[in-house]
């Protein structure tokens, strides 16, 4: 009775604190303005279909009407440490002061193979962003062996703040995935990466005529995970998060909120939200 108590305790303390990745397409900004109250973080996504001026725009926009935003800087996007010094600028002149920085999946445009190489040069730029945060792989990553993905976060440890974990749908591989990341010595806060509710109709039709994002490239290299995903009634992920529970009320797991792949289902993933808070709360 006392661990189904933390249990509950735990997811609704991470629903709480759970922010919304979303994709910068042009009905994004209304979206979230309609259905996204002020206190839910925003992360914005970048794509080389779209570019990074599009991830930029939105975050300042976003920015404008209140909302604590992190953009997405992928470091193969970005040609050197002149644009870097331009786009932090650019973003603190906007009171931005978080960021996320994947390395991406484009050919490098100039000075940055991977994310490490840009978290670097941030470095060496004064640190201009207060949070900063680097990708956690729980599964493996199609291109990157398991163990180069565990050292990655180890490397980048003196330059990030916090690790957000890609998605996976196994809740022992979280739990494998998170003890091995802190025997290791990886102590920075998680935020565990879980999938929104997701209508299979109109995921096929974001995945297939937009093709932007972390998320739905993600979705294009696991064929399993779509199929999931785009099983009939959808995926809410709180299955999932109940098998993680254990896991995610480990005081040494120190995970610290939910990373929310809305794949731009905005409204239907704060219905979720709420909802769910409200039964683990009652």
């Amino acid at each position: 009775m006392r661990n189904r108590m933390t249990n509950r305790q735990t997811l609704s303390r991470l629903l709480e604190l759970a922010r919304y990745e979303v994709l910068p397409t042009a009905s994004t900004e209304q979206k979230v303005l309609d259905h996204v109250p002020r206190d839910v973080t925003v992360t914005v996504t970048a794509s080389p279909g779209k570019g990074l001026e599009a991830t930029l725009d939105l975050a300042e926009r976003l920015a404008g009407h209140g909302y604590a935003v992190v953009p997405h800087l992928a470091a193969r996007m970005i040609s050197g440490r002149t644009e870097l010094a331009e786009i932090s600028e650019r973003l603190v002149g906007k009171q931005i002061s978080r960021i996320f920085v994947p390395g991406g999946d484009a050919d490098p445009a100039g000075d940055y193979p991977d994310a490490l190489a840009l978290l670097e040069d941030l470095a060496a730029l004064g640190r201009p962003f207060a949070h900063v945060g680097i990708t956690g792989y729980p599964e493996s990553h199609p291109t990157i062996d398991d163990d180069l993905t565990v050292q990655s976060m180890w490397d980048k440890r003196r330059y990030a703040t916090h690790v957000v974990s890609n998605l996976t749908f196994d809740p022992g591989v979280i739990r494998d995935w998170v003890h091995r990341m802190r025997r290791r010595g990886i102590t920075m806060p998680l935020l565990l990466g879980v999938p929104g509710p997701v209508e299979r109709t109109k995921l096929l039709a974001m995945a297939t005529k937009i093709g932007v994002g972390e998320s739905t490239r993600f979705l294009a290299k696991h064929k399993g995970t779509f199929a999931r995903l785009a099983a009939p009634g959808g995926f809410t992920g709180e299955s999932f998060l109940e098998k993680c529970a254990p896991t995610l009320a480990e005081p040494t797991a120190l995970v610290e909120g939910l990373h929310v792949f809305t794949f731009n289902q905005i409204a239907e993933t704060e219905a979720w939200r709420q909802d769910l808070l409200g039964r683990l709360r009652g």
